[in-house]
């Protein structure tokens, strides 16, 4: 749902401002026709509220960083958070003073967001097809969400949709390894899951990144107390759980508790993170303001 706000990126319907080519037209679908999602990149609809609730947010530190990096500040930034989720990347960056718009490819996220956010805007679609007009955005965000992307397809929307001197940041939340419980841990779930996954996220990979950007980078350690429900919880609305099945999924995050509770017998565990963070300036020179 989009509410009318003059500081939003122009759908795509509305004329672009700095380029005689079309943007695409809107799609009703929450993924393109053209470049459909796998099933696991919208398993998360299925647990929309415990992501909501469960979920790290992120240090002020980052976005301070972002700006730094972009070279401009968040506040009056027209920006797009794509990938957005439930909103909480969109909701921080909004709260520094962002004119943000969100986009999500996932019904039930969408709606999630809708309702933990009602006075945020969020449209449908992904990155691989930004239903957003070319040249309309200072900066395109993507929090935990770049990997679901076609890289070359939305290479091509975020230098299409941002203008000249625009900045594209991408980031990801990873746990501290150099935490014995946490490295530990992701033993255990490598040792479940099998194929190398895991639910504690990877550090980005260079080749990973868009191509056509030079990218600079920050690595910014945090940490945030929870109590083991919610820690649970965080672990389990990772999409390897998701598409596990309920039984196998209860059993492991079960064992998962009684291992935890030793460690922790207050209840309250500590989360440790790194968020790896990318921001590259798009090439050209930003248009000079008129007199």
């Amino acid at each position: 749902m989009v509410s009318a706000d003059s500081h939003l990126p122009a759908p795509a319907s509305a004329p672009a401002p700095a380029s005689t080519t079309p943007a695409p037209a809107p799609s009703p679908d929450p993924i393109s026709s053209s470049t459909p999602a796998p099933p696991r990149a919208l398993s998360f609809d299925r647990a929309a509220a415990q992501y909501a609730a469960a979920r790290p947010g992120y240090p002020p530190a980052l976005f301070d960083a972002v700006e730094e990096l972009a070279h401009r500040p968040l506040r009056g930034a027209r920006t797009v958070d794509v990938g957005a989720g439930t909103g909480i990347s969109t909701r921080l960056l909004h709260e520094r003073g962002a004119l943000v718009t969100a986009v999500e490819p996932g019904a039930g996220m969408a709606e999630e967001f809708h309702r933990s956010h009602p006075a945020l805007p969020v449209v449908r679609g992904d990155g691989n097809r930004l239903p957003l007009a070319t040249a309309s955005a200072d900066l395109i965000t993507y929090a935990q969400s770049w990997h679901w992307t076609d890289r070359t397809l939305a290479t091509a929307e975020a230098l299409r949709v941002l203008r000249p001197g625009g900045a594209l940041a991408l980031w990801w939340n990873v746990s501290d390894h150099s935490v014995p419980w946490i490295d530990e841990q992701d033993a255990r779930l490598r040792r479940f899951f099998g194929a190398g996954d895991s639910a504690h996220g990877s550090p980005v990979r260079s080749r990973d990144l868009p191509s056509g950007f030079d990218f600079a980078h920050r690595r910014l350690p945090w940490t945030r107390r929870v109590s083991l429900d919610t820690h649970l919880a965080n672990l389990g609305s990772h999409s390897a759980f998701l598409v596990l099945g309920a039984e196998r999924a209860q059993r492991f995050l079960a064992e998962e508790r009684a291992r935890l509770a030793e460690l922790f017998p207050d209840g309250t565990v500590e989360e440790s993170y790194a968020v790896d963070l990318s921001v590259a300036v798009s090439p050209g020179v930003p248009p000079l303001p008129t007199p």
